[in-house]
């Protein structure tokens, strides 16, 4: 339970792009604008100048969609994560260090994925991931290894856009066929950050010598 006694009942609420993770603001929350935000959904602070609630955007239209909400191991500090529906800063910017609130496009892949997992959910008609799906792992696990030859075509013979655009329709349809297996492109992600340990480098290198590994 957030503690508001602690410092005289205000707390810090760090709010961030449920999105793209990047930081917008730093506001403070009474109980009272903890509750409301809670209540509307909408991501309401207590005015330290004004002394009294204000919810963001209440003026601009620029309003924190409320998505989560949660103590730090203190219970004296909320991390927010919120949707903007603009600029967050009242000087235009979009955050309130002036950065550019834009995902890193890496970060895409994961949406990209959370939408696949919605395809197969949904399975809409007339889509082509819900064909692939349909199909089954076989034909999936096929169209990767199309697409992955397509690219090396291109890579080898062909222009750097070419190369983009098959090395594209291969890391989709592997996206496809890891939400068919049960897998998430981050399972790939934490697989390469291990090997990238030096430690494993060296464990593997062992195994190797004493014949453990082919």
């Amino acid at each position: 339970m957030i503690d508001f006694e602690k410092m005289g009942g205000l707390v810090p609420a760090i709010i961030q792009d449920a999105r793209t993770k990047n930081v917008l603001m730093l506001g403070f929350m009474n109980r009272e604008a903890y509750e409301k935000t809670l209540s509307s959904g909408l991501v309401t602070f207590w005015s330290r100048s004004r002394q009294c609630l204000w919810t963001k955007g209440e003026t601009s239209g620029n309003v924190l969609r409320l998505v989560s909400i949660k103590n730090d191991c203190d219970n004296d500090t909320l991390l927010v994560r919120a949707e903007p529906a603009g600029p967050v800063c009242h000087t235009g910017t979009d955050t309130c260090w002036g950065e550019s609130n834009e995902a890193d496009d890496v970060h895409f892949l994961s949406e990209l994925q959370d939408f696949i997992e919605q395809r197969r959910e949904q399975m809409p008609e007339g889509s082509y991931t819900t064909r692939l799906f349909t199909d089954g792992t076989k034909r999936i696990a096929q169209k990767v290894g199309e697409e992955a030859l397509e690219a090396v075509i291109e890579a080898t013979s062909g222009t750097s856009e070419q190369f983009i655009y098959e090395a594209s329709d291969m890391l989709y349809h592997l996206l496809v066929l890891l939400t068919d297996k049960g897998l998430r492109i981050d399972d790939l992600a934490r697989e390469l950050h291990r090997r990238h340990d030096p430690e494993w480098d060296r464990q593997r290198r062992e195994k190797k010598a004493k014949g453990e590994m082919k």
